[in-house]
């Protein structure tokens, strides 16, 4: 790996990048430095009573729906039960009336589908697109871990889908983070250039793992999301509760107007002028037409979006988004 070659291509400063054993931070994730989320991960919850600010609240936002109630008894209703737990068949039968009586699960399965492809591996201002999904993914499994849940997840980049299936404790955090931390080392300035596994195939991949009643967090650029991504995201929303994470970069909203931009997928470059009729224009509408696409899904879907950019830290991003306390 060329780590001269990899903060070239990001446009950033070497001189201002925080490094740890070789590795730019900025530009790639260490296992130790996803581990030092933990604490920090206590400001922010996914259960189900968000605060009044968090985008999993709101009008047109999903709520989390919790971890579900498990049938533990029928019994003689009491002065004081809640006349909606009355089963009313059985009190037809018996004469008398009876409750059904419910405990709410312990845990419920998470499952973090993190994208590592070479479209996330772009960034101009402070992080790589696919450094802030892995440290989002990775603030996420800290809180889902320390809430008591089973964590599982998904991690893919352009020729390697790991699935994860969910599991308790310091054992499966580990597993999830290392995962998580080579996928993302694999990403470098020379990679041969390849057809990219497609997002709509990872989906599928999602439903056959989380049949219903799992929190699925999707984090990723949502580069290529077209009809068909709408229709799995439709299907595992109807039965998961589902919250996406839009990683973007600043070029998403503004590019210069004049002067050249070149862009590179690591392999390849295309210079674009600024100034020629249409071409600006044309790389806006593109970035714009997919953050259209993703956010609408958030009225359509009842799911919750949270955008992120590349421009900012990550830990105070999502916990402003989930109306936690600054830090």
């Amino acid at each position: 790996m060329s780590r001269r070659a990899s903060i070239s291509r990001m446009g950033l400063s070497a001189a201002s990048v925080e490094a740890t054993d070789d590795w730019d931070l900025r530009v790639h994730v260490t296992l130790p430095h996803l581990q030092s989320f933990r604490a920090a991960a206590r400001a922010i919850s996914f259960l189900p009573h968000q605060p009044a600010r968090s985008a999993l609240q709101g009008r047109h936002r999903a709520r989390i729906r919790g971890r579900g109630l498990d049938f533990e008894e029928l019994r003689n209703y009491l002065p004081g039960d809640d006349v909606r737990a009355i089963d009313w068949k059985v009190t037809a039968r018996s004469g008398a009336p009876y409750v059904r009586v419910y405990n709410e699960e312990r845990d419920r399965p998470t499952l973090i589908v993190v994208d590592q492809r070479m479209s996330m591996f772009f960034g101009t201002v402070q992080n790589t697109k696919s450094v802030t999904a892995a440290e989002t993914a990775a603030i996420v499994a800290h809180r889902v871990i320390d809430q008591g849940d089973r964590l599982g997840g998904i991690v893919y980049g352009d020729q390697a889908v790991e699935e994860l299936r969910p599991g308790r404790g310091a054992t499966a955090l580990t597993r999830f983070l290392s995962v998580l931390t080579q996928a993302n080392q694999r990403l470098h300035a020379d990679a041969a250039k390849v057809k990219p596994i497609a997002m709509n195939a990872v989906l599928r991949a999602v439903s056959r793992l989380a049949t219903r009643d799992h929190l699925v967090i999707v984090i990723s650029d949502f580069d290529a999301a077209d009809a068909e991504t709408e229709r799995h995201m439709g299907a595992i929303a109807q039965h998961n509760d589902v919250v996406l994470a839009l990683v973007t970069d600043p070029t998403a909203e503004s590019l210069p107007e004049q002067g050249a931009v070149t862009g590179t997928d690591g392999q390849q470059q295309a210079r674009l002028d600024m100034a020629a009729e249409g071409v600006r224009a044309g790389v806006l509408s593109v970035a714009a037409d997919r953050t259209d696409l993703v956010t609408g899904w958030q009225k359509k879907m009842k799911l919750s979006v949270l955008p992120l950019t590349t421009a900012q830290d990550t830990l105070p991003q999502i916990v402003a988004l989930m109306g936690g306390a600054r830090r």
